[in-house]
């Protein structure tokens, strides 16, 4: 399996538009993205392709909520970069070591959280 030189980053993000944004900035820095709608995508996602950075909102369609699928993410890869947004805190504690940034986020957030 020939390794590519960029890092892998997923976003999980049912909004179409503001998936498509954030994708579109880490492809720029770099990154392939695997842009993923929900929560059980994203996880296989995570065990197949092995991404050093994980985006996802909070609230998504499917059983799994981005909460979820970030300790789900770390306990795959405890190193993996995990940033959880959404428009209002989460309900409940993220991974050791994961962000949480309320939306709108800005770019530049995100770009220096995913260079760490």
């Amino acid at each position: 399996m020939g390794q590519s030189l960029h890092q892998i980053a997923v976003v999980v993000e049912d909004d179409v538009l503001q998936r498509e944004m954030i994708a579109v900035l880490l492809e720029e820095s770099e990154f392939d993205v695997i842009q993923c709608g929900d929560a059980e995508t994203a996880l296989l996602a995570v065990k197949m392709r092995h991404p050093s950075f994980l985006v996802t909102d909070v609230n998504l369609n499917g059983k799994m909520d981005g909460i979820e699928l970030a300790h789900l993410a770390r306990e795959q890869d405890p190193d993996m970069r995990v940033v959880v947004i959404s428009g209002q805190e989460p309900a409940r504690g993220l991974p050791d070591g994961a962000k949480f940034y309320a939306k709108p986020v800005h770019p530049m957030t995100l770009l220096r959280e995913a260079a760490h």
